[in-house]
């Protein structure tokens, strides 16, 4: 009797703990206690520098909603492009892996991402997700846009406001030429549904705040990626400028900048209005480094986009994770990520495996400091498409404090301390042969894994990649075709 006693002991204790296990597995995937699965919202913005928030250290344009997220989350330090610039970088990105992967050495734009692997769209929406994007796409062929690759609702393009002659007589020459070159379409005011004029950053974020309004009892992925704050940004009007103390040409793209963060707090408000927050991981990030043209800071670094592209400010990048409840607040994160890890950072949150081409790891015990190793012990960079804009050749590696890169395949490796000289300013290659030797011989093992140089399809100008018009296009529109 006693023997049976404590079998029935056993049994029922098992049970408790195989209950308590799954209890366990469905937290760390992320459910909330209301059962309902997290939502993802990841906000990439076009050309923005290292240097041009206020939680990075910027004092001249107010940012206080993404400063917002840093607060609620995690700021990291040095997170990396590995396939700049705008086009590869967004390639990257949504496919989860090095565009090498695929014979995406440069801009090549054009050039098939892969079929036979989900993007990270496709993926979320295999898992029940509600998948959404607004704005810029720039990925793969035309006939790749976002409704083909996962997406079940886009933001279709607005109008863009034509400007009349006498408009374009009261505006700047330099403002009025760069219109007239355009045929007088603006780039960044577009016409809205009631037929008025509207900074498209600002229509963005309305669309941005009907999504989460319309999905609030689904879980969804959100994409954001606006025009703003790729050049020109001389159409920032004063009512955004004058929120900034931003002196000379950067003015412009302050101003730019102050909408993107307007839009950021109608997001936090949203989500907000329907006790989302804390069931939402935003992760906030950019496509590529400052465009110093504009006048675009990579403070503490140099370089960027343009004639700085063989430096540290083209490929290091702001990046937040936020989601609180789930994440740290206020920390700062110094590990070495890449762009391709928020892929699998998603798989891992909604409780699934992410899938095997992708380079990226889940960042969240990182984040959490569950694991205080680096997430990447090295990041590789081969931007040598033959095509390309020389500028933007570059070859490097980046391991612990230490960068090292050429430009070209002839040329000496240069070697530097990115803690003791972030402005990379003394070569020290001669001082330390052995580091570059095994960071070099790294690059090269790596390399060897890589996919031939991809060629460029032909395909028609004419297919639109993202219907125009107001209110959303939907998945069902490319399957009825």
């Amino acid at each position: 009797m006693k023997s049976l006693k404590l079998l029935l002991f056993s049994l029922i204790f098992l049970s408790i703990s195989l209950g308590s296990s799954k209890a366990l597995q469905a937290d760390e995937a992320g459910t909330s206690a209301e059962g309902k699965r997290p939502n993802i919202v990841l906000i990439y913005i076009d050309d923005l520098g290292y240097g041009d928030i206020g939680s990075y250290g910027c004092k001249d344009i107010p940012t206080p909603n993404i400063d917002q997220l840093a607060a609620e989350g995690v700021r990291c330090t040095a997170s990396y492009i590995t396939n700049p610039p705008c086009c590869p970088s967004r390639c990257s990105l949504m496919m989860g892996q090095y565009g090498q992967r695929f014979g995406k050495y440069g801009m090549s734009r054009g050039l098939p991402i892969p079929s036979d692997r989900p993007t990270m769209a496709k993926f979320l929406q295999s898992e029940g997700y509600v998948t959404g994007q607004i704005g810029k796409w720039d990925i793969g062929t035309r006939k790749q846009g976002p409704l083909s690759t996962g997406f079940t609702e886009v933001a279709r393009n607005p109008p863009r406001k034509t400007y009349t002659k006498k408009e374009l007589s009261e505006l700047p020459p330099n403002l009025a030429g760069a219109i007239k070159r355009k045929g007088g379409k603006s780039k960044y005011f577009c016409i809205n549904k009631s037929g008025e004029t509207q900074w498209l950053t600002d229509y963005d974020g309305d669309m941005i705040t009907e999504f989460v309004n319309t999905y609030q009892d689904e879980p969804f992925f959100l994409y954001w990626s606006p025009e703003a704050v790729h050049s020109p940004s001389m159409e920032a009007p004063e009512s955004l400028m004058n929120r900034t103390t931003a002196k000379g040409r950067r003015r412009k793209l302050a101003g730019a900048i102050v909408s993107v963060d307007d839009q950021v707090g109608k997001l936090i408000k949203a989500l907000e209005s329907h006790n989302l927050r804390e069931n939402t991981l935003v992760i906030f990030s950019s496509d590529n480094g400052a465009n110093g043209s504009e006048g675009g800071s990579s403070a503490p670094y140099t370089g960027g986009k343009g004639l700085g592209t063989q430096k540290e400010g083209w490929v290091r990048v702001p990046t937040i994770f936020s989601m609180p409840g789930t994440l740290p607040e206020g920390k700062q994160f110094d590990g070495l990520i890449a762009n391709f890890d928020f892929y699998s950072t998603a798989a891992s949150l909604v409780g699934a495996n992410k899938p095997d081409h992708c380079d990226g790891v889940d960042l969240i015990p990182y984040l959490r400091g569950d694991d205080t190793s680096d997430p990447h012990e090295y990041l590789y960079w081969l931007n040598n498409e033959p095509g390309d804009a020389e500028r933007r050749h570059l070859i490097a590696t980046r391991w612990k404090d230490w960068r090292l890169y050429k430009k070209y395949k002839k040329d000496a490796w240069q070697l530097f301390n990115l803690v003791s000289d972030p402005r990379e300013e003394n070569n020290v290659a001669d001082e330390h042969p052995q580091i570059v030797r095994k960071m070099a011989a790294q690059h090269a093992a790596w390399k060897k894994t890589l996919a031939p140089l991809g060629q460029i399809p032909e395909t028609s100008d004419q297919l639109k990649i993202i219907p125009t018009g107001h209110g959303w296009a939907t998945s069902t529109m490319v399957s009825e075709n």
